[in-house]
């Protein structure tokens, strides 16, 4: 039967080939005219403006960053929730569901994505009979493949093996097929890099000429760098349960680490990108990398114009509290333990010293965030940070001269209580944050683009792999190339740990911490724990008379312990897969459940 195609689902560009077609034919009569709400099959895949409609319908169903969709569709939960599900920060409006919310009957962080796997495999197979030009037919095939590799990345990491389907499934095919079984985990990972080494020919190497948006050879070495390490990682770490169904063999630690290394080896040394390096300050140099789009260190970037349908809204609800039209802002507040993950620069230690809390000791901004690496003020904003001209202010409390704390009403013309208290804590997300755009007025109308890859976490990757194969050398020098660009001292030597931590601080708030930690399997201790906030009592007997600057004033702190409160999180080893889920289980009694859940 001919396939039909609602004419709703394509671009301008393809309706106005479209609509040329039916004025030619107006000199027909009215009964041999083609419905006006559909093309036909025939059509679609002779002509490539609406091939190319099609695949942009599969682009707009994707999620890339943070694995969430952006768009009108979008949830104000959904842009927190990569961070905040790790041990980066905590939702500011609504408890975040960390993993003790996880259950058999589902949980949070979803993502099943066949939906998008089946408009992709019809593309596919569509496509291989088009009547196009042949270069454009493989270009498009690749770059399909590409959006279904991605597709299945996003589910293994989460659930371990998944039903493998790459064809169109039918109503009248065979029942095994319309209810496959489980693929293992590791012919997932095989799967998806295979497609990744097949397809790179077709797509383009120019990184000036790609349509924006749209992957280059790059962007599939750059994927496959990211997922051969996943599967490196869970060979290595992980245990092989439920017949491979979750895990990988332990002897294909190397391999998959090998892939990933020589992935990243082939970006680093094609040239084609660099460390943005374009600001001579190192925080400013950090924080403008996210801000300036398509710029020397993106390898693929997911595009947003703040027009169309396609805005998101992390200004609107990340943006300093009380700096949002609804009274809101700070979205996300920021633990002070990743506050203090943050090295300084001379080698002291980070950590606030508590016995100096706990003596009464004043501080200044300087004794605290003085010698931070700069990518802390990049990422960071808090008590003393510049936002629209203004410096933020996180006081809560003034110490009065009888040592007592005062948060209501003034003292000698100072408020009690500054503008920005209100969060769980004073820390909130800086990157990604254009304070150029003022205070956004609505959800969805934020244009700053999302980077997918980016040359920095190529480093990092090729660091880790480098370092389990055992090439050190290689690894330091990626290591501290990283550490240059940052304006922090080199390392003499790399370890393990030295690697994971230079990934928390260089991809921090960039959705890759929560995964790290569950490949590493080491989530079940790093997760399973609550976390501290910080109060700032600014010193009253120093105040003259209205006079109080939070750049200069001295201030006691006071450290929020538990601000997640009950119960604390823990993380289970069964977590480190997501369940398949009721729902789908009972749907297909075929998907044999995650250990733990059943």
């Amino acid at each position: 039967m001919m396939k039909k195609y609602p004419i709703t689902k394509f671009r301008y560009a393809a309706v106005a080939a479209v609509m040329l077609t039916i004025v030619a034919g107006c000199s027909k009569s009215v009964l041999d005219k083609k419905p006006l709400d559909i093309i036909s099959d025939a059509v679609v895949w002779s002509d490539p403006k609406l091939i190319d409609a099609y695949l942009n319908q599969c682009y707009a169903e994707m999620s890339f960053y943070h694995e969430m969709p952006y768009g009108a569709s979008q949830d104000w939960f959904d842009p927190v929730m990569a961070s905040t599900f790790a041990d980066e920060a905590m939702s500011a409006w609504t408890p975040t569901p960390r993993s003790h919310w996880i259950n058999v009957s589902g949980g949070v962080y979803e993502y099943w994505s066949y939906p998008t796997v089946r408009r992709l495999n019809v593309f596919i197979e569509k496509l291989g009979t088009a009547d196009i030009d042949e270069t454009l037919k493989n270009r498009y095939s690749a770059e399909a493949r590409f959006l279904r590799a991605f597709s299945y990345f996003n589910m293994v990491k989460r659930y371990g093996g998944v039903p493998l389907i790459t064809k169109p499934q039918q109503l009248d095919d065979p029942e095994e097929e319309l209810y496959p079984n489980r693929a293992t985990e590791e012919e997932i990972y095989d799967f998806i890099i295979a497609e990744l080494d097949e397809l790179q020919s077709s797509l383009p190497d120019d990184v000036g000429g790609v349509v924006p948006g749209r992957p280059t050879l790059f962007a599939a070495l750059a994927l496959k760098s990211r997922v051969a390490m996943y599967a490196a990682s869970i060979a290595q770490w992980g245990t092989v349960m439920a017949g491979g169904v979750v895990g990988i063999n332990a002897a294909r630690a190397n391999d998959f680490w090998t892939k990933s290394y020589q992935a990243s080896r082939d970006i680093i040394t094609s040239a084609k990108f660099s460390l943005f390096a374009k600001y001579e300050d190192k925080t400013e140099n950090f924080r403008k990398l996210f801000l300036e789009k398509d710029n020397v260190e993106v390898i693929f970037a997911e595009k947003f114009t703040g027009i169309t349908g396609r805005g998101h809204s992390w200004d609107m609800w990340q943006n300093p509290f009380s700096y949002n039209v609804w009274a809101g802002g700070q979205q996300s507040s920021v633990f002070l333990e990743m506050v203090e993950s943050f090295e300084n620069t001379d080698g002291s230690s980070p950590i606030v010293d508590r016995q100096k809390v706990a003596s009464g000791h004043l501080f200044t901004l300087d004794e605290l965030w003085g010698k931070k690496d700069p990518r802390f003020r990049a990422s960071v904003y808090t008590h003393g940070t510049s936002w629209l001209g203004e410096t933020l202010d996180y006081h809560d409390a003034i110490l009065m001269p009888d040592g007592s704390w005062n948060s209501v009403g003034a003292f000698r013309g100072v408020n009690a209580r500054s503008r920005s208290v209100g969060r769980p804590t004073p820390f909130g997300i800086l990157k990604y944050l254009d304070e150029g755009k003022g205070i956004i007025p609505e959800r969805y109308y934020s244009d700053t683009d999302y980077i997918i890859f980016r040359l920095g976490e190529i480093y990092l990757n090729y660091a880790e792999a480098a370092f389990e194969l055992g090439h050190n050398s290689d690894a330091l020098w990626a290591i501290n190339e990283i550490r240059h660009r940052a304006g922090m001292p080199a390392l003499e030597e790399v370890t393990r740990s030295a690697i994971r931590q230079e990934r928390k601080i260089e991809l921090a708030f960039e959705g890759n911490r929560y995964f790290d930690l569950r490949r590493w399997r080491t989530a079940t201790t790093e997760l399973s724990s609550n976390y501290s906030g910080l109060r700032f009592i600014i010193d009253g007997p120093s105040i003259q008379e209205g006079q109080y600057d939070p750049l200069t004033h001295k201030f006691r702190l006071y450290v929020v312990e538990n601000v997640l409160g009950t119960p604390t999180p823990v993380f289970a080893a069964r977590n480190y897969y997501l369940p398949i889920s009721l729902s789908r289980t009972s749907a297909n009694p075929k998907l044999v459940e995650n250990p733990g859940y059943q």
